[in-house]
């Protein structure tokens, strides 16, 4: 079955190339999939006897490829949306769309499990169970796609029942194509979003001493002492990291402004530290401006959650990985303080996030995720539909 599917990769590539520049050339934000949606939906409504449903978290596409033999639900995971950048490629495919780009590989994503579905589908009969096909909009924003997704029935979509496992893969530029690297436990962070607004009282920068609180001091203090979340209260074994990277204090030369506005990020490996964290942000912020005579409003919008892979799913992968492309072309990744609304699902079933190695030094594609001029070696489609259907097929013959 390894060597079928490979050489049913084979011949779809060009195909799935395609798929992926004309994705590419017209990049879409969150919720506002509808071409990339629709695209996905005519391709597999191609495909005889696939239940296609349309309209789910206003973009996503969800698909089922019953198999010939019977067996468990195992679903597969592809993001659609692009992010607000503006491309700097050059290749004849750059996105169309100004100020908008998929600079995060979900093109990739999307073209890469429509190639799964047609080599699931030409293996169908040989197929045990079913797989569910859950093409989402939104990873990229608030409060994400996976979540609305999962409130509108996804995972019970098409009259099957809930898979009872499932799993994504990412592009990644840091490794070399034609690898693939996954992690089991804790993978990635939770990711939440920090706002301070600091208040005292405005004046002339050279009566300081005539003010009740000068703000631009105080935020520095408050800076200062929220880092002890970390340093002092974090669990030695829970890594997380708080950075702040914004700072507005409207003020000038001679003008100190009665408001500073700071924003930044907190994240955390851990469920249960994270709130407790969110907690301590609070308390210190309010509780450092009050020392000074000011005050500070902490709001914080909670993300994504930690993406924990399960042990056993993971290390599934890890060998069907190497089964397919070799032990020396599987890495073992370490921790990823990047987020994923795949975390989601993780919360549902047991699941597993793989990343595909996309970089090739060679030919200049070096650049990193979230950048204006990252691109994949396309090479990599050679790879990641066949692994994917690979994995899916193994994973429901070794249920039965």
């Amino acid at each position: 079955m390894k060597e079928r599917i490979q050489a049913l990769n084979a011949e779809l590539f060009d195909e799935i190339v395609a798929l992926r520049r004309r994705i590419h050339r017209k990049p879409e934000l969150a919720f506002e999939e509808h071409e990339t949606a629709a695209l996905v939906a005519e391709t597999l409504g191609a495909l005889d006897g696939v239940k296609v449903r349309t309209g789910v978290a206003k973009t996503g596409v969800v698909a089922t490829i019953e198999g010939g033999q019977p067996g468990p639900a195992f679903a597969l995971r592809a993001d659609m949306d692009a992010l607000p950048i503006h491309e700097a490629n050059t290749f004849d495919f750059v996105s169309e769309h100004d100020g908008k780009m998929h600079a995060c590989g979900h093109d990739a994503h999307t073209a890469s499990l429509l190639g799964t579905a047609k080599i699931l589908h030409a293996i169908r009969d040989d197929l045990h169970g079913s797989v569910r096909l859950l093409f989402q909009p939104s990873e990229e924003k608030t409060p994400g796609g996976a979540s609305v997704m999962i409130e509108e029935g996804a995972l019970e979509a098409n009259g099957m029942p809930a898979p009872e496992a499932i799993v994504g893969q990412h592009v990644f530029p840091q490794m070399p194509v034609g690898t693939i690297g996954v992690r089991g436990g804790d993978f990635m962070a939770s990711a939440d979003e920090v706002y301070l607004t600091i208040r005292g009282e405005g004046g002339h920068a050279a009566a300081p001493h005539s003010l009740a609180a000068d703000a631009v001091l105080v935020q520095a203090h408050v800076l200062t002492a929220l880092q002890s979340v970390i340093s002092r209260n974090s669990p030695p074994d829970v890594p997380s990291i708080l950075s702040f990277g914004k700072i507005v204090a409207d003020g000038a030369t001679n003008v100190i402004p009665d408001e500073v506005r700071i924003e930044g990020t907190f994240r955390a490996m851990d469920e249960t530290w994270r709130f407790r964290a969110h907690d301590l942000i609070r308390r210190i912020a309010e509780q450092t401006a009050a020392a000074f005579g000011a005050t500070c409003e902490v709001e914080i919008v909670v993300g994504y959650p930690a993406l924990t892979n399960d042990p056993a799913l993971a290390a599934e992968v890890r060998a069907a990985a190497v089964d397919y492309i070799s032990e020396e072309r599987v890495v073992d990744l370490p921790q990823w303080f990047a987020s994923e609304d795949f975390a989601f699902y993780t919360q549902q079933m047991p699941g597993a996030f793989y990343v595909l190695g996309v970089g090739n030094e060679a030919k200049g594609i070096t650049h990193g995720l979230h950048t204006p001029r990252f691109t994949i070696d396309e090479d990599a489609l050679r790879l990641g539909p066949g692994f994917m259907a690979y994995l899916a097929w193994r994973h429901s013959a070794h249920a039965v």
